[in-house]
Formats: C-alpha cells, sequence, structure tokens
C-alpha cells in the first residue's frame, strides 16, 4: 500500500499559508457562529448573524406576516454569508473544476477562464432559477404595474431581503478571490470592472427601494451571462464550437433592448405618476425628478457603454474569422500550385539530343558510328 505524500506546509499565517486555507478558516469561523447559536447567552448575536433584521409583523386576517426593512446590520449579515460564498467556491473548484481541468490540459490562460465561466455558469444558473421563484411567487410578472406602485417599497418579504443580501454577499467575496485565485494582473482590471457595476446596480436597487424592478432586470442580465459563460465552456472543451457564441449575440442584444425599455417605463413612466414625489429619507422615498433622471441616466449610460464593447468584440471576431479565412484560401491555393507537375522544356536537333546548350549530333558527326556518340569532358566544361 503506498503511502499518501504530504502536502506541502506553510509557515503559519504567511501569505500561502492563507492562499492554501482560506476555504478552511472560513469555514472554522462559519462553525463557530453556529455553534454560538446552542447556547442562550450568545444565540442572539449569532441570529444577527444568520438571518435578516429590521423585522416588522403586520397583522392580517390569517395571522401576521413579517416584512423587513434595510439597515446597517445588514452588513453583519452579508459578511456571514461572505465566508459561506467562499466555502462554496472553493468546495466547485477542488471537486469540479480541478477535475475537468485534469482532462482538458488547458493552458494557463484557457485554465484561468474555464475556471473564472465555470464558477460564474453555476452562480447564474443558481441566481436565475431562485430569482425567477421569486418574481413568480411575489407576483411581480402577472402584475408588472406592481413594479411602481405604492412606491416606495420599503416593507420586503423575507425571500426577497435575503435574496438581495445573498447578492451581494457573492460579489464582495469575488473581490478577495482576485487574491486567492491569484488572478493575473492584466486581468484584474476587467474582474473589478463587472464586479463593480454588479454591486453598483444591485446596491443602487437595494438602498432606492427599486427592489422589484431590479429583480426583473437581474433577471435578464443573468440569463444572458449564463449562456455567454456556457459558450466559453464549450468552446474550450472544443474550439470549432462556437454557435452557443450567435444564441448569446442575440440574446445580449434583446437584453439591453428590454433593460432600456422597463427602466424608462418603470422609472420614467412609472415613477413620474406617482402622487407622492418628494424627498424622504425616513420614509425611503426617492422619487422626485432629479433622482429619477439620475437612475435612469446612469441605466441608459452602462447600457450604451456595453453594447459599445459588444460591438467591439464582434467586430474583432469578425476580422478574425475573415483573416482566418483569406489565410486558409492562400495555403489552399499554394498547395494547389505545388500540387501541379512541372513540365521540363526539352530541344531537340537534326540527330541528337540538346544537352548541355548543345547539340550532341553535331559534336559526334565526326566520330565513329551513327548517332550521337558521349560528349567528351572538355566540351561538358565549356558549356
Amino acid at each position: 500500500m503506498a503511502f499518501r505524500r504530504r502536502a506541502k506546509s506553510y509557515p503559519l499565517f504567511s501569505q500561502e499559508f492563507l492562499i492554501h486555507n482560506h476555504a478552511d478558516i472560513g469555514f472554522c469561523l462559519v462553525l463557530c457562529v453556529l455553534i454560538a447559536l446552542m447556547f442562550e447567552a450568545t444565540a442572539k448575536t449569532a441570529f444577527l448573524f444568520i438571518l435578516p433584521q429590521y423585522n416588522l409583523s403586520v397583522p392580517t386576517a390569517d395571522g401576521e406576516l413579517v416584512h423587513y426593512r434595510y439597515g446597517l446590520k445588514d452588513l453583519i449579515t452579508i459578511l456571514f454569508y461572505i465566508f459561506i460564498a467562499i466555502i462554496l467556491h472553493m468546495v466547485l473548484q477542488d471537486y469540479v473544476l480541478d477535475k475537468i481541468n485534469r482532462r482538458l490540459h488547458l493552458s494557463k490562460v484557457k485554465h484561468s477562464k474555464f475556471n473564472e465561466s465555470g464558477q460564474l455558469v453555476a452562480f447564474h444558473l443558481t441566481s436565475m432559477i431562485w430569482c425567477l421563484y421569486v418574481v413568480v411567487t411575489e407576483g411581480y410578472l402577472s402584475n408588472p404595474r406592481s413594479w411602481w406602485e405604492n412606491y416606495p417599497h420599503v416593507s420586503l418579504s423575507f425571500q426577497v431581503k435575503f435574496f438581495y443580501l445573498c447578492q451581494l454577499a457573492y460579489w464582495l467575496h469575488a473581490l478577495p478571490e482576485l487574491y486567492f485565485q491569484k488572478v493575473r494582473k492584466e486581468e484584474i482590471p476587467r474582474h473589478l470592472r463587472y464586479i463593480s457595476l454588479y454591486l453598483m446596480h444591485i446596491a443602487g436597487a437595494y438602498l432606492l427601494n427599486l427592489t422589484r424592478l431590479g429583480l426583473i432586470l437581474l433577471l435578464l442580465q443573468y440569463f444572458a451571462e449564463f449562456l455567454f459563460h456556457m459558450a466559453r465552456l464549450f468552446y474550450f472543451t472544443d474550439e470549432n464550437n462556437e454557435k452557443l457564441f450567435n444564441a448569446w449575440a442575440v440574446v445580449f442584444v434583446v437584453t439591453r433592448l428590454f433593460t432600456l425599455t422597463l427602466s424608462v417605463l418603470v422609472i420614467g413612466f412609472g415613477l413620474a405618476r406617482v402622487e407622492n414625489q418628494m424627498f424622504d429619507l425616513e420614509k425611503g422615498n426617492f422619487n422626485t425628478l432629479p433622482s429619477r433622471m439620475f437612475v435612469l441616466s446612469l441605466v441608459c449610460l452602462f447600457q450604451a457603454w456595453m453594447m459599445w464593447h459588444f460591438i467591439r468584440f464582434q467586430l474583432r471576431r469578425w476580422r478574425e474569422y475573415r483573416a482566418e479565412q483569406s489565410a486558409r484560401q492562400r495555403a489552399a491555393a499554394l498547395t494547389k500550385q505545388q500540387s501541379k507537375p512541372i513540365k521540363r522544356e526539352s530541344g531537340k536537333c537534326r540527330g541528337g539530343v540538346l544537352r548541355a546548350g548543345l547539340c550532341v549530333a553535331e559534336l559526334g558527326a565526326r566520330g565513329k558510328g551513327p548517332g550521337c556518340p558521349r560528349v567528351p569532358s572538355s566540351a561538358a566544361a565549356l558549356s
């Protein structure tokens, strides 16, 4: 029986120790919070990490209905679920993505992109199903007028608030993961760009009480991103498989159009017809003309920026495709030209064959016998 080789040990609290054991450290912290639930003295504090805060019970005919608001204590809950996201990230990386990478034998650049797309496919698929369940059960799809009616939507159901807290926790966990996963310096600006955009949009919808519109837009965005990263995964397994990129391109453009249309419908027209249009920070009312114009301009600006990058990406792919096609045509023409038999020109003279520019028959006419005798070495040298 062969002994398992020991893993390389690193000094305690060193940089390499933190990188290789960050998921275990996060698991220990989560375990401490769960153990604190077992004791009465610490259970109240432990619930701050696990459950959403600022709940309010509203009496109804069937009993009580619990609603939630947002506040500073949400940061504690988000911190706890950041560690949960770090643990799930490492579990998916170790038990799924690394095993697939060993079979594919990808290069370092493709290896990092495969890991990124693998993580985001799992997240976008989970969030898309969860978001669809929330908007259906809350009745937001069946009643689109509820997206702006009775604004501000300060009171949130448990599943809506918990969804937003988990979304913020995931995108915040992606920042330290850039360090833990040793992302290359050239790739860090791109990662920071889309992480910041997600955090800005999700936090803006949560804090400005536009959670209903935010859920619909997130559902559209996550569906488009899921297709994109699935296309990347299929491309890494087989570089000839690019059909899913075409489907993503269509969905991406449609998503941008729907995002602009719904944003103008809800913010530009729906909220403009709401009676209460007064800025009130305590009540969470931000329904004023400057606020609506600012939010709507930001949405339009980001959508235009994303479309610009998409057009540049498609033009670059088209140029690369044309260059590849022209290179293949040139190579095929060159191969066809080389495959043709080369015709050697042969000259004839009376009574003999022209060799080395001299008529052998004429040189050997005075020799013995008929025909063209062998050319002397001196004549060959002269030619």
